[in-house]
């Protein structure tokens, strides 16, 4: 029963991912830039990339200042897949690379942070970060065998690296995890 709960699970996000691509292709067209899209199935979302066909770098637009614009159609094409599903949908996107390098870039910078707290035995705080960001940070330091947390409002929202497991109210920390994970998990 599991298996099939399972198979009809992955069968909604690639559902979820054609529906995204058709929207994409079109999106593409109006705006008269050239993109490949690739979609994926991982870890109960569907991932949807749009690389550069020819090289020419054209894409970079759609990304924007710190990811803004990618953010932006990220959402739209979420509100587009749930026009025609009924359900909201947590597909991530990724143009150029961008969330993929930055995917690298974060993960290098909690392993640094991860470092700190080893040593020192005190918690790090990590610059302000969206849910995406926050996001891939928590899933590095749990990987490691350490806690964390997320303190602050929006847009400076960041991610503590804790040496151990503690009571945030005990530890004085603003946390609600379920923002980091409610649109980025």
């Amino acid at each position: 029963m599991a298996e099939e709960t399972n198979k009809d699970r992955v069968a909604q996000l690639v559902e979820e991912g054609d529906i995204a691509a058709d929207y994409l292709e079109e999106f593409l067209d109006i705006v008269n830039l050239g993109g490949d899209i690739v979609l994926d199935v991982e870890n109960d979302r569907a991932l949807v990339d749009i690389v550069e066909e020819d090289g020419a770098g054209d894409l970079e637009r759609l990304v924007g200042e710190d990811g803004r614009v990618l953010d932006a159609l990220q959402e739209l094409t979420r509100l587009a897949v749930q026009a025609r599903t009924g359900d909201r949908s947590r597909l991530m996107l990724d143009i150029a690379g961008f969330r993929a390098d930055r995917r690298r870039e974060l993960t290098e910078i909690a392993e640094e942070a991860i470092i700190r707290v080893r040593t020192y035995g005190e918690p790090v705080m990590l610059e302000s970060m969206n849910p995406f960001e926050r996001k891939v940070c928590h899933d590095v330091i749990a990987a490691a065998g350490l806690a964390s947390e997320s303190e602050g409002l929006e847009p400076n929202r960041c991610v503590v690296v804790l040496p151990e497991v503690v009571d945030s109210a005990a530890a004085g920390l603003d946390v609600d995890l379920e923002d980091d994970f409610e649109d980025q998990e």
